[in-house]
């Protein structure tokens, strides 16, 4: 392999995981709380409140992981709102996701006007394993990231684990393909689906922080670019199972890596055209993803979307 172009390939699939960690950390979150039977289309509001409540702890602090956490608790009480209106007021939850994503954007906007273009001087560096950071090539992919990024990989198959091995993850599937028959064995529905938004919600609210306290630590107003409808179309990728939305998640991450390393080598593509590049593939993934899902008969929880009243047993 040429010098160099190894020397680029290797740059631009360590970036691709880097960016694939943006959305696998939002497409967890929704894989889980739509599998609890709640749909949640309001990911991209609750990117931009982790991002900007992530940049403004990281500034305030000087400590960006404390940032982190504060943009997931700003996201999952945020997440808890839409909990309350789909749960307990048995809202639409279309309805409600969208109008999440309109006060994600309203509310970052109306208060990070004043931090825009300023940044952080700590953001999160990469810290390499011993050891494993020297596997040629693999190494500096993988293993020469970010504590955030080494957090994905664990949570993916801790997730997986959680999901299809444990009564938890009966439980929680239980109730998003018939919450009537969950709630006669003694699952408490409301708490499932409330528990299951709300870390949804703070995955989500990790993704957005991570962009502000790592990938790029300044704030601009929309800075997750539609970073959160992506990863809504990634749980359909993913089948509702974590494994597959690591796969996406490090799929739209290899393009947006090359997207920019395309820009910042000077290639003649318009910068338009390569910016739609994820967009683009956005539709092409959700249409084979349907064909997949059609022929290995893998349907949506039978109760995604639908409210559940007790009382109406």
């Amino acid at each position: 392999m040429n010098p160099t172009f190894g020397t680029i390939l290797i740059k631009v699939l360590a970036g691709a995981i880097q960016s694939g960690t943006i959305l696998l950390l939002p497409t967890l979150g929704e894989v889980l709380t739509e599998r609890s039977g709640v749909l949640n289309l309001g990911l991209e509001g609750l990117m931009l409140i982790g991002a900007f409540f992530g940049f403004l702890g990281a500034i305030k602090t000087g400590n960006p992981y404390i940032g982190l956490l504060l943009g997931m608790v700003a996201a999952g009480a945020a997440a808890a709102i839409h909990a309350f209106i789909c749960v307990t007021l048995r809202g639409n939850q279309t309805v409600t996701g969208l109008a999440l994503t309109i006060f994600g954007a309203g509310l970052t906007s109306f208060y990070g006007d004043h931090w825009v273009s300023q940044r952080l001087t700590t953001a999160i560096k990469p810290m390499a394993i011993p050891g494993l950071s020297q596997i040629p090539v693999v190494g500096p992919i993988l293993f020469s990231q970010d504590l955030i990024v080494y957090a994905g990989y664990i949570l993916v198959a801790l997730f997986w684990f959680l999901l299809f091995k444990t009564k938890v993850g009966v439980n929680l599937r239980a109730v998003g393909e018939n919450a009537k028959a969950a709630d006669a064995m003694g699952i408490n529905v409301a708490g499932t689906r409330y528990f299951w938004t709300i870390l949804g919600g703070a995955l989500a609210g990790a993704g957005g922080a991570y962009i502000t306290c790592c990938i790029h630590p300044y704030w601009l107003n929309g800075i997750t670019s539609g970073k959160g409808w992506i990863a809504v179309a990634l749980v359909v990728f993913a089948m509702w199972n974590p494994f597959n939305a690591l796969v996406g998640g490090f799929l739209f991450g290899s393009i947006e890596a090359m997207q920019l390393q395309l820009q910042a080598g000077g290639t003649y593509i318009n910068s338009a055209l390569l910016s739609m590049l994820p967009y683009v593939t956005t539709f092409a993934v959700i249409i084979v993803a349907t064909l997949i899902v059609r022929v290995r008969h893998v349907g949506t929880p039978k109760e995604l979307g639908i409210p559940y009243a007790r009382e109406e047993k």
